[in-house]
């Protein structure tokens, strides 16, 4: 099973809460067949307890470690807010929402931290077509 499916990148969306932007990333992951449905408010918990934006105009919303086994196959979801969205105190153009089963959570962040190491890289994929963000973002392991 691949890590990125083409169905689970949502270009142009618009602002919304962050629990609202949680909930519709895990529920990607979820129709897809990377997590139970419970893995959705564990990614709500890890958020409560530690923010998930990581600078750059990015954040990558992930369950708690104890969610871990409600993890069928890694994968990631993609949505993309070009004007942006509030995530605590700051706006963030690109959410990622990861699962990721064993240690492979570990190169899935290695492979983002990569890809949209600049500020200009995360501008650049908020511009990009559904297939130019498969592109840049399909993990190869």
């Amino acid at each position: 099973m691949e890590v990125l499916q083409k169905t689970n990148i949502i270009p142009n969306c618009q602002a919304k809460p962050k629990d609202e932007v949680i909930r519709e990333i895990g529920q990607l992951l979820c129709k897809s067949g990377y997590v139970e449905e419970s893995y959705i408010e564990a990614m709500l918990q890890r958020e409560e307890t530690f923010s998930t934006n990581i600078g750059n105009g990015i954040a990558i919303p992930h369950g708690v470690e104890a969610a871990k086994k409600n993890i069928k196959h890694s994968g990631i979801a993609v949505m993309v807010f070009p004007e942006g969205t509030l995530w605590n105190d700051e706006l963030v153009k690109l959410v990622i929402g990861i699962a990721g089963k064993g240690e492979e959570h570990l190169d899935i962040l290695g492979n983002i931290a990569e890809k949209l190491a600049t500020a200009d890289a995360v501008e650049q994929l908020t511009k990009s077509s559904a297939e130019q963000i498969y592109q840049t973002l399909a993990f190869r392991g």
